[in-house]
């Protein structure tokens, strides 16, 4: 549950917990609960009964000690595209950690895609951001995340900071997925690591089978940086490299071609994208 406070010692607390449902013609986002500087545009309808969602944090960036919380339930047999309109900005911290929160519940035969723009962390900035994925049976789901450690365009790299990032994806409370990583220095330089690339992101999908998998890899080829795999019924794809905007290309590509199995459509690009 989300927290509504007003401000949680040093920085601010915001929160937005959305509810979606079915109705005969579309999904409708039926139920919304807001504080601080977290809001969701009118939904839009560009493809018939999926409702387009727009998160927008106001601010236009994160600075140490807010705590972000965000918080969607799909009802049964409803389809969602969540998506942001620009990339996420969490600046520089004197010691404080920013924190974000994204709880997703997805409801028996709904389907939720969670495809928000990647999150740029810059020099010296403390973050801790988690995503819980709560699916029942029968529910799908695709989901992805990406970032960048410093602003390699302007010359700044990530000597100093740290990023927390965690997932975890689980059916009927049983974990299918959990992961948690550290990025830091360290991380960033290592062959064990980002070997250098400043940049990263991961796909997960479900319900997946081998199948989807190797079409994955077909569609990407001997990429350098890219790895996809199926974990307990979860397609599962990373990729790093030096820029975000072809990291960005190549997963909008696997989106493209994985959501008919996952959603039962063909892609749809929100319009948000193109802006």
């Amino acid at each position: 549950m989300i927290a509504l406070a007003n401000s949680v010692g040093e920085g601010w607390s915001a929160g937005l917990r959305l509810g979606f449902e079915k109705r005969p013609e579309r999904t409708v986002l039926a139920a919304r609960r807001r504080h601080g500087p977290l809001l969701v545009q009118r939904p839009f309808y560009p493809e018939g009964g999926v409702c387009h969602a727009y998160l927008l944090h106001p601010p236009g960036g994160v600075v140490a000690g807010d705590r972000l919380a965000i918080e969607i339930e799909v009802g049964a047999d409803a389809q969602v595209l969540a998506t942001t309109p620009a990339a996420g900005k969490f600046y520089r911290s004197e010691g404080a950690t920013a924190h974000q929160t994204v709880s997703l519940s997805v409801n028996s035969g709904a389907v939720l895609e969670w495809l928000p723009q990647e999150n740029i962390f810059y020099e010296g900035s403390c973050v801790a951001t988690e995503t819980w994925v709560n699916l029942s049976a029968g529910a799908g789901f695709i989901g992805w995340e990406g970032f960048c450690l410093g602003r390699p365009a302007a010359g700044e790299g990530f000597e100093r900071g740290r990023v927390g990032l965690g997932c975890a994806l689980r059916l009927e409370g049983e974990p299918l997925l959990v992961e948690r990583f550290e990025l830091n220095r360290e991380a960033l330089a290592a062959i064990w690591g980002l070997r250098g690339n400043p940049c990263g992101a991961a796909l997960y999908a479900y319900p997946a089978t081998q199948d989807l998998v190797e079409r994955v890899r077909g569609l990407v080829g001997d990429k350098d940086g890219f790895g996809a795999t199926l974990v307990d019924g979860v397609l599962v794809c990373r990729g790093w490299g030096r820029r975000m905007a072809p990291l960005r290309h190549l997963f909008m590509e696997i989106w493209s071609e994985i959501r008919p199995d996952i959603v039962g459509r063909p892609a749809c690009p929100p319009r948000i994208w193109a802006t």
